[in-house]
Order: structure tokens, then C-alpha cells, then sequence
């Protein structure tokens, strides 16, 4: 049974460092599942709704430019990690003042860099775009997409840093919660800007949208932290920057947040070669790259429940028992990540034509991708499951290393080649299951031979 703390009001944070292991991993990973589930599935919204209402254009615009909002969305998720860790290791040694100051130095850092991000994402825009490449005809809706999107970041971090501070405590539900809330808000804007916006808003409207039911998951957050009792309450006469603690967040973070943009920035260029090969192609990436996001919801949310899993037991210093979650965790992601293949294989062709029914040529393409990349999913189960393991132990510089080398020295060589020699959907969209493979080896090889306690945080009192 879960050990839960309370105090006066009700807590929903859960004490990994005891209890059975495996129903520790899953019940805190469903909740983390079905929320970035629903997240995908208005996410998926925005582009039935561009399919239906918008240019084939637009359409393609967007989907390509979704690594460019991923690359500083990733810094900031890498910088949000490292504050998760820091927490769960304190929560786990049972250091509560050292957890409440790590929540307010986080949520200060936030507020700055969502200024920051703001003005840099609006900024870097124009240029990023003509740096991709992108078709003359899409410019304009990818630069008008990004600058509306970029307008709300802010909204987007403080919800993301809000859910990571109580998934370090072990909540998971009511981050959750804010997402439904949010899919479902998004959804009916979508259609109602859809409905009553000309076709050459449709862009706008879906942006908007998301902005907007963004800054409401975040306010629920902002208001869940408010009112809770106990060592993640936020009051803002608490607001500031606790340097020892700013400083361990930024040793566990940077790298993650480096590891994450850059190898999000990298894909923009994957985006690019995809689009070289036929006028079809780059819609039928942008299909498959959706269908890509929910075929790695298990594997992603059972790794965060490693990183805090792991980051509580370090805390409470028992590595063993870190070791046995991660094996569990592992197991348990590859059997979610097959038993989910099947569908997305069988089905392939109609979730494309549910996509954009009335262009056979992104439908065959996205077919093709579907039915030929997902049987690798399992590939991104060994590297994700011990990226994060080894990030709630404090460990995020090997990772970053190992992942860059992978994601975006290897995968860049291996395009480059392949584009010249063999230019063609599947050729160049292995590229992804390529990085994989080669990241799981190397993350395998260094997993078994690394002291998992060496890296951990916490100084005993």
C-alpha cells in the first residue's frame, strides 16, 4: 500500500521510498499517461481541424514548424526536470524547508525565463524559418503560427513547471486533472474559431486556441500549489532565488534542457529532408509525426515515474531498490509500447485518411511511415526508460552526451548520406529508429556500469 503524508487539509503526495515497487510505477505513470494522452489528442485537434479548414499549405506549415516550438519548450522541460529532481531527492531524505525552497527558487526562475522565451521566440522566428528552408508558400503561415504561439509560452511553462513539482512529490493526478480540462477547452475553440474565423485565420485561431487553454491549465496549477498544505505551498512573499538549491538545478537541469533542444532543433532539419523528397511527403510526416506522439505516451510518462521514483529512493538512500524500479519500469514500458503498436499498424491507412482524407498522396505517405516505423517503438523504450532513471539520480551530463551523439551527430551523418544515396520515405525516415538503436546500446553499456548513488544530491543531516 502507498504510504501517503498528511497534514491538516488533504495531501496527495506519495512516499515511493516503501511499498510494493511496481504498483508505485504504475499508478503513478497512468495518470501521467492518460493526461499526456489528452494533451495529444487536442493536439491532434489542431490538425483535423487545420485538415478540414485550412490549405494543404498550412496544413504541411505547421506540422513542420512543431520541432521549432519544441526547441525552446524543451529547454525549459530539461530546466523543470532538474527542479523535479532536486525535490524528490529532498522529499524522499524527508528535508521539507529544502523542498519548499526549491519550489519557490523554481517558480521564480520560471517567470524569467518565460519572459525570456517570450521575447526570444518572437524574435528568432523569421529567421528560423528561412533557415529550415521551408517552402516559400508555407513561410507565412509557419512565421504567423510561431509568433501567437510564442506570445503565450509563459502560460505553457508555469503549467509544466506546477504538474513537475507535484509529480515530484508523487502526484500525478491532478496534473491530469488540468489537462483534461485543457484538452477539452482547446478542442471546443478549435472548432468555434474554426467555424466563425476565413480560411486564411485558421491558423490563427488554432494558436490562439492553444494559448489560451494553456494559460488555464497553468492558472489551475498556479492555484493547486496556492492552496496545498505542506512543504510545496507557494506564497508569493516566498518568491527568491536560493542560490545552493538554483545552482543543483541547474547541475541536473542544463543538461537535460541541452540535450532536449538541441535534439529538437535537430529534427526541424529531419523535417526538411522529408519535405525534399515529394510535394506529399512533408503531410504525411506531419501525420505520422502525431501518431508518433501517442506511441511514445507509455514509455514517456513510465520514465518520469522513474525519475521520481528513483529520485525519492536516492533521497532516502536506497539504490537498490532505485535499480529494481528501473528494471520494473523498463518491462512495463515495452509491454504498453507493443501492445500498442498493433492498432497503429493494422489501422494505419484510416488514421491517415482521418487526418486528411482528400490528398491520396499524404495519405499514402503517412500510411507508409506508420506502417513501417512504428514496429521500432521498442528501440525508444531502453533509452527514455534509463535517460530518465539516471536523471533522478542526479545524472544528467552522461545522458546529454549520449543522447546528443545519437539524436543529432549520428542522425544528421546518417540524412546527409542517405540523401544522397538512396533519397526516398522510408530511407530517410529511419533516421529515427537508427538514433534509437544506437542510443540504447551506448545508454545500456553505461547503465550497468555506473554507481547509480554517486550522483545523488542530498547531503545527510
Amino acid at each position: 500500500m502507498s504510504a501517503i503524508r498528511l497534514s491538516a487539509g488533504k495531501r496527495q503526495d506519495v512516499d515511493m521510498t516503501q511499498g510494493n515497487i511496481l504498483p508505485h510505477i504504475i499508478s503513478f505513470a497512468i495518470p501521467l499517461m492518460l493526461g499526456n494522452l489528452f494533451q495529444q489528442l487536442y493536439n491532434m485537434v489542431d490538425v483535423w481541424v487545420l485538415g478540414e479548414y485550412a490549405t494543404s499549405d498550412a496544413f504541411s506549415a505547421v506540422g513542420l514548424v512543431t520541432p521549432i516550438c519544441n526547441m525552446l519548450i524543451g529547454f525549459f522541460l530539461g530546466l523543470s526536470a532538474g527542479a523535479g529532481v532536486v525535490i524528490s531527492q529532498y522529499y524522499g531524505a524527508g528535508q521539507y524547508k529544502k523542498v519548499e525552497e526549491t519550489v519557490h527558487t523554481a517558480l521564480l526562475l520560471t517567470v524569467c525565463l518565460g519572459v525570456l522565451f517570450t521575447i526570444i521566440g518572437i524574435l528568432m522566428t523569421p529567421y528560423v524559418v528561412l533557415l529550415v528552408g521551408m517552402a516559400p508558400a508555407r513561410e507565412k503561415e509557419a512565421v504567423t503560427y510561431l509568433t501567437v504561439y510564442f506570445s503565450g509560452i509563459l502560460g505553457l511553462m508555469l503549467y509544466n513547471i506546477g504538474s513537475g513539482i507535484l509529480r515530484a512529490v508523487g502526484d500525478s493526478r491532478r496534473p491530469f486533472y488540468f489537462l483534461v480540462i485543457c484538452a477539452v477547452l482547446n478542442t471546443v475553440l478549435d472548432i468555434l474559431f474554426a467555424e466563425i474565423l476565413p480560411q486564411e485565420y485558421c491558423v490563427v485561431g488554432v494558436a490562439v486556441a492553444t494559448i489560451i487553454s494553456q494559460v488555464f491549465s497553468a492558472l489551475l496549477a498556479m492555484l493547486t500549489l496556492y492552496l496545498s498544505k505542506g512543504c510545496v505551498q507557494v506564497r508569493l512573499r516566498k518568491l527568491r532565488f536560493q542560490w545552493d538549491l538554483l545552482k543543483q538545478i541547474f547541475k541536473v537541469g542544463l543538461p537535460a534542457a541541452l540535450q532536449m533542444s538541441i535534439t529538437s532543433f535537430s529534427n526541424v532539419f529531419v523535417q526538411g529532408y522529408v519535405e525534399g523528397i515529394d510535394p506529399s511527403s512533408a503531410g504525411g510526416w506531419t501525420i505520422y509525426s502525431k501518431v508518433d506522439q501517442i506511441l511514445m505516451l507509455p514509455t514517456q510518462s513510465i520514465s518520469m515515474a522513474a525519475t521520481t521514483f528513483v529520485g525519492q529512493n536516492l533521497g532516502s538512500n536506497q539504490p537498490e531498490r532505485a535499480r529494481k524500479g528501473i528494471t520494473l519500469s523498463l518491462l512495463t514500458a515495452c509491454i504498453a509500447t507493443c501492445i500498442l503498436m498493433i492498432p497503429v499498424i493494422t489501422f494505419a491507412e484510416p488514421i491517415a485518411r482521418f487526418f486528411r482524407g482528400d490528398d491520396p498522396g499524404i495519405v499514402r505517405f503517412a500510411t507508409l511511415f506508420l506502417r513501417t516505423l512504428t514496429p521500432f517503438y521498442v528501440l525508444f523504450c531502453f533509452n527514455q526508460i534509463l535517460i530518465g532513471a539516471l536523471r533522478g539520480a542526479g545524472n544528467s551530463r552522461a545522458p546529454m552526451i549520449i543522447s546528443l551523439c545519437s539524436f543529432v551527430g549520428f542522425r544528421q551523418i546518417y540524412l546527409l548520406i542517405m540523401s544522397q544515396v538512396w533519397n526516398e520515405a522510408i530511407p530517410i525516415g529511419m533516421a529515427y529508429p537508427a538514433g534509437w538503436l544506437l542510443c540504447s546500446l551506448i545508454m545500456f553499456i553505461y547503465y550497468k556500469n555506473v554507481q547509480l548513488g554517486k550522483t545523488r544530491l542530498v547531503k545527510d543531516e
